[in-house]
C-alpha cells in the first residue's frame, strides 16, 4: 500500500481472522504523538513500550512504529485537522495509539477524538480505572476502585445532532413536535435550542456483550448497567432492558441477574417457600400491588425456579457474573462511597464520560488514566492519553506521561503481549513507590523526588525486572 505523505516502515500488518487478532512478530503500529504537551509524553512513552518489549521477548518482537498525522501538526504541514491518510493507516493496520488532540476553535468543526471514534466505529471507550499504591487522592480508600468502564462510543448526545437556539432549523424541528408529535407548547421555544439523543438497540448490544465476554475472560465478578431509565424510559430505559435481555440470551450459562439472585437465594435458604413467600421477599410492595401484578411477580419466581434452579441453585449462582443496574446519580455516589461494590459497568456516551473523569479523580486524576476505542468485531483498536493537550507545558518536559503509558499497557495487552505489559504496570508501581514522580504528584507528595516528563520514564525503565 501507498501514502503521499506517511512513511510505511519495515514490519507486518496485524490482521483479523474468524474474529481473532493475529499479530506478528514485527507489527507495524500507526501512532499520533498529539498536541500541546503530547511530543513529552510521546517520547517518553515509546521508549517505555521499546524497553519493555525488548526486555520480555529478548529481541524476538518489536513494534515498528508508523507516524501518522492529525491535529496542528497535520493542520501545520496542510494536511487538514484529520487527513483521509490517517485514516485510512489506522483502518489499513487495524491497531493504534495517540497522545491528546486540541479541537480546532471555530464552529462546525467537531472533536478530532469523536471524529476518530466514529469514523472508524470505535464503539467501546474502555476506560480502566485502578490505584497505584502512593498516589494522592483526595479520598480514605482509594484502593477500593478497580473499575473498568465499557462506554459506548457512537450514539448518546455525542451523536452531534443538534440545532441551535433561534435557527430556522431549530424552529422547524420545534414545530414538528408540537404540530405532528402533540408535544405541546415548549416554554420559550423562539430561544430554545434541540438535540437528539439516539439510542438504538443493535449498538446497545453490542457494548453490552463486549462488557459481559470481558468480565468473563478477566474472571471479574459483575457488570452493572448505569441508566438514567427512570426519566429517560424509551432511551436510557431501553439500554437497561436491552442489556438484561442480552445477558440472558447469549450468556445464560455465565450470568445470574440480581432480580434472579434474590429469588435463588431465598429458595436456597428456605427450600420450603412456595412461589408467593419469595414474590413478597424479594417485592417490599407486593401487599400494595394490584392482582394482575402480584400474579406478575409470582409468575416471574416460578420461571425463574423452574429455568435455573438446576444450573444456578444450590448457591450456584454466587459463582456466576452478577448483571445488576443503577440508576446513574446514585452509580456518581456510590463509586465515591463504596467502590468496591463496581467492577465492570457498562453504560451510554455521557454518562461514562462522567463516570471515567470522577473514577480517575479518586486514583490521582486523568494524568494516569489510560483509555482504548475498540470495535471488536473488526479488530480496530486505537489506544489514547484521555487527558488534554495542556499547550501552557508546551515542550517543558514536565507533565505526567503516565497516561499514554497506561494506555499502552491496554494496548499489549489487547495484542496478546502481556510479560511486556506486565512490565510496565511493575515499574510504574514500583517508581511510584519510590515517590519518584512528575510535578503533579510531587507537590502532593511528602518526602517525594521531582523527576521530568523524560527522567519518569526512563524510571520506569530502570525499574523494569
Amino acid at each position: 500500500m501507498t501514502y503521499q505523505h506517511l512513511k510505511v516502515p519495515q514490519g507486518e500488518k496485524i490482521t483479523l481472522k474468524n474474529g481473532r487478532l493475529h499479530v506478528p512478530d514485527h507489527p507495524i503500529v500507526p501512532f499520533i504523538e498529539g498536541d500541546g504537551t503530547g511530543p513529552d509524553i510521546w517520547q517518553a512513552a515509546v521508549r517505555v513500550f521499546d524497553a519493555a518489549v525488548e526486555k520480555a521477548y529478548k529481541g524476538k518482537r518489536r513494534i515498528s512504529w508508523m507516524e501518522v498525522y492529525a491535529g496542528e501538526k497535520a493542520f501545520n504541514m496542510q494536511l487538514g485537522w484529520l487527513p483521509d491518510e490517517t485514516l485510512q493507516a489506522f483502518n489499513d493496520f487495524l491497531v493504534g495509539i495517540k497522545g491528546p488532540l486540541t479541537t480546532p476553535v471555530g464552529g462546525g468543526i467537531r472533536s478530532l477524538n469523536v471524529a476518530l471514534r466514529q469514523e472508524l466505529d470505535l464503539f467501546v471507550c474502555l476506560r480502566p480505572v485502578r490505584y497505584f499504591e502512593g498516589v494522592p487522592s483526595p479520598v480514605k480508600k482509594p484502593e477500593d476502585v478497580d473499575i473498568v468502564i465499557f462506554r459506548e462510543n457512537t450514539e448518546d448526545i455525542y451523536a452531534g445532532i443538534e440545532w441551535q437556539a433561534g435557527s430556522a432549523e431549530a424552529q422547524k424541528v420545534i414545530h414538528f413536535l408540537q404540530q405532528q408529535m402533540g408535544i405541546g407548547k415548549i416554554p420559550y421555544s423562539e430561544a430554545t435550542g434541540i438535540g437528539i439523543k439516539p439510542i438504538s438497540r443493535p449498538r446497545t448490544e453490542r457494548l453490552i456483550r463486549a462488557a459481559i465476554q470481558y468480565a468473563i475472560d478477566h474472571h471479574r465478578h459483575s457488570v452493572t448497567l448505569v441508566h438514567k431509565g427512570n426519566i429517560m424510559k424509551f432511551t436510557e430505559g431501553a439500554f437497561k432492558q436491552w442489556g438484561y435481555e442480552l445477558a440472558a440470551r447469549e450468556f445464560r450459562e455465565q450470568i445470574v441477574t440480581a432480580r434472579e439472585s434474590w429469588i435463588l437465594a431465598n429458595k436456597d435458604d428456605h427450600p420450603e417457600l412456595g412461589d408467593e413467600e419469595i414474590a413478597r421477599m424479594i417485592d417490599p410492595g407486593y401487599a400494595m400491588m394490584t392482582p394482575e401484578q402480584q400474579a406478575e411477580i409470582r409468575q416471574e419466581v416460578a420461571a425463574t425456579l423452574a429455568t435455573l434452579l438446576p444450573t444456578h441453585g444450590n448457591g450456584q449462582w454466587r459463582e456466576k457474573i452478577m448483571i445488576k443496574d443503577a440508576i446513574a446519580d446514585i452509580a456518581l455516589q456510590q463509586v465515591l462511597t463504596r467502590a468496591s461494590e463496581f467492577d465492570v459497568i457498562a453504560t451510554m456516551n455521557l454518562n461514562g464520560d462522567y463516570l471515567s473523569d470522577a473514577l480517575a479523580a479518586q486514583v490521582g486524576g486523568i494524568g494516569i488514566a489510560p483509555g482504548a476505542n475498540i470495535n471488536y468485531q473488526t479488530g480496530h483498536a486505537i489506544f489514547e492519553a484521555t487527558h488534554g493537550t495542556a499547550p501552557k507545558y508546551a515542550n517543558l518536559d514536565k507533565v505526567n506521561p503516565g497516561s499514554v503509558i497506561l494506555s499502552g499497557v491496554l494496548m499489549l495487552q489487547h495484542l496478546g503481549w502481556q510479560e511486556a505489559a506486565e512490565l510496565i504496570v511493575r515499574a510504574m508501581e514500583k517508581t511510584i513507590g519510590q515517590k519518584r514522580v512528575t510535578y503533579d504528584f510531587e507537590r502532593l507528595m511528602d518526602g517525594a523526588t521531582l523527576l521530568k516528563c523524560s527522567e519518569f520514564g526512563s524510571a520506569l525503565i530502570d525499574n523494569m525486572v
